[in-house]
């Protein structure tokens, strides 16, 4: 018996970007067929109203939240506002009218980004608020630490059916390859490619390369995405209790391994044919030194990821170059 039903109707909010489509995916993989998926010029999420009179149109029974403004260091330091109020909305918006239309079950994807700066390696769920977040990317991180209180407010006054994922840097299928605005996987991808292409002996990489950083498959984020909606049950599951023996309503999804960006690069030359050398522009920002989450209680729930970088590299490429040749690659 799961929590969710082949019956419901799952709307996925933000279905048509990297995390969202991956969700969608897992969830016809596993018999969730009765999906809502609007486009964002049918249904603007930045429109309170709007969103409440769509939701109590359609009345979905599951809701997955998984839009959001994204970006890299670049894009984040040049639009704090943005970054924050844009995601405030979106959250406010679409929680706040799940509960007011009684959805069912809801999850709200969250991001790593949300821990201290220094926090203690790998990050346990515990270390949210005790410390400074990455200045770079504070706005971002702010945003979703207020989604992550939302719904753990709602739970608490309310009842209110909500849970939360914390999931690593993501890459893959429908990943954003702009060179300024993307995050470091795929700006490195296309950077070696272009490179290669017009043979350039040398690529400059932002940072030292010394910073070391998880990255976790979009395919199995949709994977565990399914999973924590199926079996999750914050109230009775013994395993996501936090160090107090309270019931935790997020939890952190990755692989458990992390590597430096040094590494990561040349993984990545490697993996497009990259023949040249790397170097690396230490004026830039590097963002936080480490930055591994614990993800021991996803795993003792029964999740764990199945994709290696080594493969899921090969797959994000072929994605990569299938979109050049069809023209949808942004500039």
């Amino acid at each position: 018996m799961t929590l969710i039903k082949e019956s419901d109707r799952f709307f996925i909010a933000g279905a048509s970007g990297m995390a969202g489509s991956a969700i969608s995916r897992a969830l016809h993989r596993h018999g969730f067929h009765n999906q809502l998926t609007p486009k964002s010029s049918e249904l603007d999420l930045l429109n309170n109203e709007a969103v409440e009179n769509w939701m109590k149109t359609n009345k979905p029974d599951v809701v997955v939240l998984a839009a959001a403004k994204v970006g890299g260091i670049q894009a984040n330091n040049m639009q704090p506002a943005d970054f924050l109020l844009e995601n405030l909305k979106i959250e406010t918006h679409v929680i706040e009218a799940s509960w007011k239309c009684e959805v069912q079950r809801l999850l709200f994807l969250g991001s790593s980004c949300i821990y201290p700066k220094f926090a203690e390696q790998p990050i346990r769920e515990e270390a949210l608020l005790s410390g400074d977040l990455e200045p770079t990317n504070q706005w971002y991180a702010i945003a979703k630490i207020a989604g992550i209180k939302l719904t753990q407010a709602l739970r608490k006054q309310y009842g209110f059916d909500a849970i939360s994922l914390m999931p690593t840097n993501l890459y893959g299928q429908g990943d954003n390859y702009h060179l300024t605005n993307s995050h470091v996987l795929p700006a490195l991808i296309r950077r070696f490619h272009e490179a290669k292409e017009v043979g350039v002996k040398q690529v400059k990489c932002w940072g030292s390369g010394e910073p070391f950083r998880e990255f976790l498959h979009v395919d199995d984020l949709g994977d565990a995405c399914t999973f924590a909606l199926m079996h999750w049950n914050p109230d009775t599951d013994t395993n996501s209790r936090d160090s107090n023996g309270e019931p935790l309503t997020f939890l952190n999804v990755g692989t458990g391994y992390d590597l430096s960006i040094r590494k990561l690069s040349e993984k990545v030359a490697d993996v497009v044919g990259y023949k040249g050398s790397i170097y690396w522009d230490e004026s830039k920002p590097d963002g936080t030194p480490k930055k591994q989450l614990d993800v021991a209680r996803l795993t003792a729930m029964g999740w764990q990821a199945q994709i290696p970088l080594s493969q899921g590299l090969r797959m994000t490429y072929v994605d990569y170059c299938e979109r050049i040749n069809n023209g949808r690659l942004r500039v």
